[in-house]
C-alpha cells in the first residue's frame, strides 16, 4: 500500500477543496493518505480582518497539523499552496523550512513529488507556483512526476506542471478529473518504485 502525504495551505479554501479531492481519490485506489494542513503563521487579526480567510481558518482549526514526521513516513508527497506574487505562500515556506534536519539525512529523497495551486486570476502564477515548488523537491532529490500531456484532461486544463485552479469557485468536472489524474498518476509511480 502507497502512502500518500498530502501537505497543503489554504487561505479560503480552494486548495483545501483540492487536497480533500486529492485524498478521496487516492483512498478509492488503495493508498494510505495523511491530508495535512500547513499551520497558519499569520498574525490573528489580519487573518480575522477578512472574512473567507478567517471562515476557513475556523473550519479546519481542527485538522491535523503538518509535521516533518508526515513527509518521512510517506512514499509520495504531494504540495498544495495558493501564488503569492508567482510564488509559494509564507505559510508553506515556513513549513518547508523546518524540513531542514530531514533533508540533512537524506530522508526526503527517493520519494515520488507533485504539486497544485489557485490563484486569484487565470494568469496569476500558476505555473511559475508550480516550477518553485519542483524546484524545491529537485533539492530534495526527490523524484518529480507532473502530470505533463499524459491524458486528455491535460489538455482541457493546459498545466503539464501539476494542477491549478482559479481560486473563489467550486471545484468542476474539469478540475476534479484533472486532480484524479494527477494523484492517480503520482500513486501508479510510486507503486513502481516500492515494488
Amino acid at each position: 500500500m502507497t502512502k500518500l502525504a498530502i501537505i497543503y495551505y489554504s487561505s479560503y479554501g480552494t486548495i483545501h477543496s483540492m487536497a480533500s479531492c486529492l485524498a478521496a481519490t487516492a483512498e478509492s485506489s488503495g493508498a494510505e493518505v495523511r491530508l495535512r494542513r500547513v499551520r497558519e503563521t499569520a498574525p490573528d487579526d489580519v487573518v480575522k480582518s477578512v472574512e473567507p480567510w478567517a471562515a476557513h481558518a475556523e473550519s479546519v482549526a481542527d485538522q491535523p497539523v503538518a509535521e516533518p514526521a508526515d513527509i518521512d513516513w510517506a512514499d509520495a508527497v504531494i504540495f498544495g499552496s495558493g501564488t503569492r506574487y508567482g510564488h509559494v505562500t509564507s505559510q508553506l515556506q515556513s513549513f518547508i523550512d523546518t524540513l531542514g534536519p530531514l533533508w540533512q539525512e537524506g530522508k526526503l529523497a527517493d520519494k515520488v513529488y507533485a504539486a497544485i495551486t489557485s490563484a486569484s486570476t487565470q494568469h496569476g502564477g500558476h505555473e511559475t507556483t508550480l516550477e518553485a515548488m519542483n524546484t524545491t523537491f529537485a533539492h530534495f532529490g526527490g523524484i518529480i512526476v507532473p502530470p505533463g500531456y499524459t491524458d486528455q484532461v491535460k489538455f482541457n486544463d493546459g498545466n503539464p506542471y501539476g494542477v491549478s485552479k482559479v481560486a473563489g469557485s467550486d471545484l468542476d468536472d474539469a478540475d476534479t478529473a484533472a486532480l484524479d489524474h494527477l494523484v492517480t498518476r503520482v500513486l501508479t509511480v510510486a507503486g513502481k518504485l516500492n515494488s
